[in-house]
């Protein structure tokens, strides 16, 4: 049992996932963690700024140029597949019953922030982990105009994947010994990148207490 969860987290450890897969796997994981509703435990946004560095230090052998556009090609193609998915499961996914894959709760966060930033979401929810991954699927879900959803999708796509293999790139460039600490720069990201989430838990269950509060008092004062 302890070498199964050792092999599970070290597949989900994106420094594994670089040296061991290389190009076509960190193709295959920006897809899946932007399309598939199971992906979004995977490791998005450290691995594109290490996927860059990598590059940098010469530990990955693939041009910057190859590995950019192959990275913003597969996260416009995973949004494609999370949007045909909502559009053809709609709201049947509000009452799945949850599963070790599947949690709910992701949806209906993934809700309350495509409700509050509309098609936009697709492009800030690039940033976040999650978001990014259900962001589409409810694009499909409330069928948004499908030539906004192509706009926003590659906007968000490029920006997202720039932003982040261009920044591990160029610090690689300019600081090569950044390497020997990886572990710092990847509980940094994991630190930076759920704070939104946490944040908006935190604000929900807020929330829920201050509605159940105002029940109770409407109830006391109408008996």
């Amino acid at each position: 049992m302890h070498e199964f969860w050792l092999s599970i987290f070290q597949y989900l450890d994106a420094e594994t996932l670089i040296r061991s897969g290389g190009f076509y796997l960190i193709l295959f994981v920006i897809f899946a963690e932007t399309g598939l509703f199971f992906g979004f435990f995977l490791p998005g946004d450290y691995l594109l700024f290490l996927a860059g560095l990598f590059v940098a230090s010469g530990l990955l052998d693939v041009s910057i140029y190859a590995l950019c556009l192959g990275m913003i090609l597969a996260g416009v193609a995973g949004n494609f597949v999370g949007y045909w998915f909502g559009r053809r499961t709609g709201p049947i996914l509000f009452t799945r019953k949850d599963t070790w894959l599947f949690k709910r709760k992701h949806i209906v966060m993934a809700e309350e922030f495509y409700n509050k930033y509309g098609g936009a979401a697709l492009i800030l929810g690039r940033f976040m982990p999650i978001i990014r991954t259900f962001a589409p699927i409810l694009a499909g879900v409330v069928r948004l105009d499908f030539k906004k959803f192509v706009i926003y999708n590659i906007l968000g796509s490029f920006l997202w994947v720039l932003v982040l293999t261009l920044a591990g790139y160029f610090l690689g460039r300019r600081f090569p010994q950044i390497v020997d600490y990886i572990e710092y720069i990847v509980i940094g990201f994991v630190v930076i990148s759920t704070m939104p989430i946490i944040v908006t838990l935190i604000k929900r269950q807020f929330s829920r207490v201050s509605h159940k509060e105002k029940n109770k008092e409407f109830e006391e004062d109408n008996f």
